[in-house]
């Protein structure tokens, strides 16, 4: 019997070997493959989290830059944001904050070009689109009506539509067309929050040019 069992487990090692010969290296290389491949993902992790920390220390400073009104510091925190830490939404919001404190200081082209830079790498969508929504009023104030439209049209975010067809009908009445101005402000009226401050200033825009909107029965609902 016990002979019998020694044959069995020899014949089963025999097996063993012969498997781990043909298909040993293969599984061994998997292995390697997908240790590697979750050590990078766990380091990558670890690396985006470190960054974004670090961002996190230079956007608080040009948080204060801005609100001391420090050009030359909130331009140098913007330029290390952009530099090392474009991938983090601090980039984005450090590009917003350092474009508010140019225009704040006459530096129109200097904001134009922090807006475009958002605009165009931003990691979240949404600061992207408010970049686009500041860029178009700096067209609108500079005239540039085809290029605030053109800026307009790159806005995709749903939640924005209201403000986008509110900056559409500001054009249209510098283009006079105001047929035009009041189909985009009552978009922009119906879009918006009830309980939203700007929805009174649309409504305003609205009644200068002869359209009523009913807000206390809307305001009863």
């Amino acid at each position: 019997m016990a002979s019998h069992l020694d044959l069995e487990e020899q014949e089963q090692l025999e097996q063993l070997k012969a498997f781990w010969q043909r298909w040993g290296n293969p599984i061994v290389w998997v292995l390697t493959v997908c240790l590697l491949g979750y050590a990078g993902w766990t380091g990558w992790n670890l690396w985006q989290r470190n960054k974004a920390a670090e961002a996190s220390v230079l956007f608080t400073q040009l948080e204060q830059a801005v609100k001391t009104g420090d050009l030359n510091a909130g331009q140098g925190l913007w330029v290390q944001l952009q530099k090392n830490y474009s991938s983090t939404a601090y980039a984005a919001q450090g590009a917003l904050l350092t474009a508010k404190l140019q225009l704040d200081k006459g530096k129109t082209d200097e904001a134009r070009a922090s807006l475009n830079w958002a605009a165009a790498n931003a990691s979240d969508e949404a600061y992207a689109d408010v970049a686009r929504l500041r860029l178009a009023a700096m067209q609108m104030d500079a005239k540039q009506l085809d290029e605030a439209l053109k800026t307009l049209e790159s806005v995709k975010g749903a939640d924005f539509a209201p403000l986008v067809a509110d900056r559409r009908g500001d054009i249209a009445l510098l283009q006079s067309k105001p047929d035009q101005a009041k189909t985009e402000f009552k978009k922009a009226y119906d879009g918006m929050d009830k309980q939203l401050d700007y929805r009174r200033m649309v409504e305003m825009k609205l009644a200068s040019l002869g359209v009523a909107v009913d807000a206390d029965k809307e305001a009863a609902q």
